[in-house]
């Protein structure tokens, strides 16, 4: 098997960390997936968040299969999907040069792992990096359905504040952003995803965008979370907004960051701290200074949806 290296002698150590909730019906497809990576050392971390139906011993039939040392289980903290997989960032048992995020119910491309780390081993190993991707959705039945939207404005914290760009069963970060979520501590946040995006680019770590989609995004009736394509998850979303959840979750992204506001890149503070006294003012200020922040996201519609939400206060 071909191997990516720091040298001759050593591998790289990728640990896939994936959190499980009742996960029997796709999880073998999933880690079949992972075990045909083309050319990884890698370990996969599963924590379980108290799974009621077969996947404890699917789980350690594949333990079987690969032994202890390739795939390790622990017990989740049984607080959300976003608890879960934090929990694996903060696990000290841990160690390795990167982490890739993976959900119980996709299907990774055979060069899912080496296409990301070609990419993202162009950066310095001190120095933070994440990697996230388009996607290609399918249905229960892995039968395409289409692609994550593609997006082609650069990554930054003026993005990141309102939007988070790829989806964790995307991402692949380095030990230094490892330190960095690790530094932020046990924060209330709504996905571990946007948080990541959050964090490593306000810091000023690299953040790499790659269209090509080598990640096949499940979609069933069970999802915790899905995909934003489609008129009917759009409106779901539009609701959601008009409702005050998208204010919630920028308050919870908020008061989190601000745990790392020393660790914030000059810039990036000010304009965290520009971006959160203008959504507090009333509406002229308000649209004013969220216009000349910089601020944006991806998609026309999207800046759309951001200016709706500016207009009456829901951001």
């Amino acid at each position: 098997m071909n191997t990516i290296r720091h040298s001759e002698q050593s591998p790289i150590r990728v640990a896939i960390l994936m959190g499980t909730y009742n996960a029997q019906d796709y999880l073998s497809h999933q880690l079949e997936s992972i075990a045909g990576q083309s050319c990884i050392e890698w370990t996969v971390w599963i924590s379980d968040d108290g799974s009621q139906d077969d996947s404890l011993p699917l789980i350690a039939s594949f333990q079987q299969k690969w032994g202890t040392q390739r795939l390790k289980l622990v017990s989740g903290p049984g607080q959300g999907f976003a608890a879960n997989f934090m929990s694996l960032v903060f696990n000290t048992d841990i160690q390795a040069e990167y982490y890739a995020f993976a959900d119980q119910d996709d299907i990774w491309e055979p060069n899912k792992l080496s296409r990301a780390l070609s990419l993202i081993q162009q950066t310095a190993a001190d120095h933070p990096a994440m990697y996230c991707s388009r996607t290609r959705i399918v249905d229960q039945w892995d039968r395409e359905l289409g692609f994550s939207p593609l997006f082609t404005r650069p990554p930054s914290f003026a993005n990141a504040l309102i939007q988070s760009l790829g989806g964790a069963n995307t991402m692949i970060f380095n030990h230094a952003a490892r330190r960095l979520l690790v530094e932020a501590g046990q924060v209330n946040i709504i996905s571990h995803d946007w948080w990541a995006y959050l964090v490593i680019a306000g810091c000023g770590g690299d953040i790499i965008y790659d269209e090509y989609p080598s990640v096949r995004y499940r979609q069933h009736a069970r999802n915790v979370v899905g995909t934003n394509t489609g008129l009917r998850n759009k409106w779901v979303r539009l609701r959601k907004l008009w409702q005050g959840e998208f204010r919630n979750w920028i308050d919870c992204n908020i008061t989190a960051l601000n745990r790392l506001s020393n660790r914030l890149k000059p810039e990036n503070r000010r304009l965290l701290h520009t971006f959160t006294a203008a959504r507090n003012a009333w509406l002229l200020p308000r649209l004013m200074v969220l216009s000349q922040s910089g601020i944006y996201r991806q998609t026309l519609l999207g800046n759309l949806g951001l200016l709706f939400a500016a207009l009456f206060k829901k951001i």
